[in-house]
């Protein structure tokens, strides 16, 4: 794959995203998206879907990150695959799998960042929001005094009054929250796609100073 460290990191992300990427991320060679538009226009595939993955790729094509803290670390790397529709319009691959999870991680008709189970989940409205969101739990877990993790009926559990949503990480399935000290992440994804609400994961990161709640990140979102 040949990887290179990465140069140009997409815009419209956090200062905080942005280090995270910059310092840890690689670019991995891929294989255009033009090279298969006649293949894929002879199968019926809409000249504008394919548009769509070539924006993509040239996006985040290649963009490999450190792995997620769930979904068994997320795709190996970002690039656009395997165009479908149904009646909600057309989807593609956002990347494989890391690991062998009985999911696919996809990218909606609206654009949304989600993974195709028995169910359809969402995990975020943007494939920034996903970049957004393996970053801070990079950032919280280096600095974050505690980290308690939650499952199932124990996650639902976890009181969140007094803190606010994570606007940079566009939550839809998964979301972030602040509060005072700490930083909680809640991942649905799984109990949805899957059907298995006892998949549903809530990861506490306690006590966290100014520095520890933000990491330098700016208003973007």
């Amino acid at each position: 794959m040949n990887p290179h460290p990465i140069n140009d990191v997409p815009d419209g992300l956090t200062r905080r995203a942005r280090s995270f990427v910059s310092a840890h991320g690689v670019k991995v060679g891929v294989r255009p998206v033009e090279g298969h538009r006649r293949w894929w226009l002879e199968r019926d595939v809409p000249a504008a879907v394919i548009d769509r993955m070539a924006a993509y790729q040239q996006r985040w094509g290649g963009l490999l990150l450190p792995p997620a803290p769930q979904y068994d670390g997320g795709p190996t790397y970002l690039d656009p695959d395997s165009p479908e529709v149904d009646s909600a319009g057309w989807w593609f691959e956002a990347g494989r799998q890391r690991t062998a999870v009985p999911y696919a991680f996809m990218i909606g008709p609206s654009g949304e960042f989600g993974i195709q189970g028995d169910e359809w989940a969402p995990l975020h409205a943007t494939v920034e929001g996903w970049v957004e969101s393996v970053a801070l739990a990079h950032h919280a877990s280096l600095w974050a005094k505690q980290v308690t993790t939650f499952i199932g009926d124990d996650a639902d559990g976890v009181d969140l009054n007094g803190f606010e949503p994570v606007r940079e990480v566009r939550g839809l399935s998964d979301t972030w929250w602040r509060g005072p000290d700490s930083l909680v992440a809640v991942y649905g994804g799984e109990a949805t796609a899957l059907n298995f609400p006892r998949g549903r994961v809530a990861v506490v990161y306690s006590g966290l100073d100014a520095w520890g709640l933000r990491g330098d990140a700016d208003d973007r979102g």
